[in-house]
This record gives structure tokens, C-alpha cells and sequence, in this order.
């Protein structure tokens, strides 16, 4: 049996500004958050093969 490959994801606003990046495999995200003026905040969540949580990482703000 082949392996999938993980395939790249891009979802966004409907301002057209960017949301969520990511991977795939066969239509499973692997991992999923948000982001504010192009930088990951708050939670984000990792998911393993099966689509179940693997760990959650909270972003900490940049200093400016």
C-alpha cells in the first residue's frame, strides 16, 4: 500500500487575508490555527496520522 503524501494547505478570510497554512494527507489537516497580520497566535493544534490530536502549542506574542 502506497503512502500518502502530505500535501500543502492554504485557507483565508473572506478579506482575502490569511487565516490558516498547513498539510494534508487525504484531506486530514495536520495542523490548524490562526493568524493575526501574518504571525501564528493563540492555539494551535497538531494532529497525528489518524486525525487525532497529537499536541496543542500556544503561541506566545512576539516583542515588537
Amino acid at each position: 500500500m502506497k503512502k500518502p503524501k502530505p500535501e500543502p494547505h492554504t485557507h483565508y478570510h473572506k478579506d482575502g487575508s490569511l487565516w490558516a497554512r498547513g498539510q494534508t494527507i487525504d484531506g486530514v489537516r495536520m495542523r490548524s490555527g490562526y493568524f493575526e497580520s501574518g504571525v501564528q497566535v493563540g492555539q494551535w493544534t497538531t494532529y497525528d496520522k489518524k486525525g487525532e490530536i497529537y499536541k496543542v502549542t500556544t503561541m506566545k506574542p512576539k516583542n515588537k
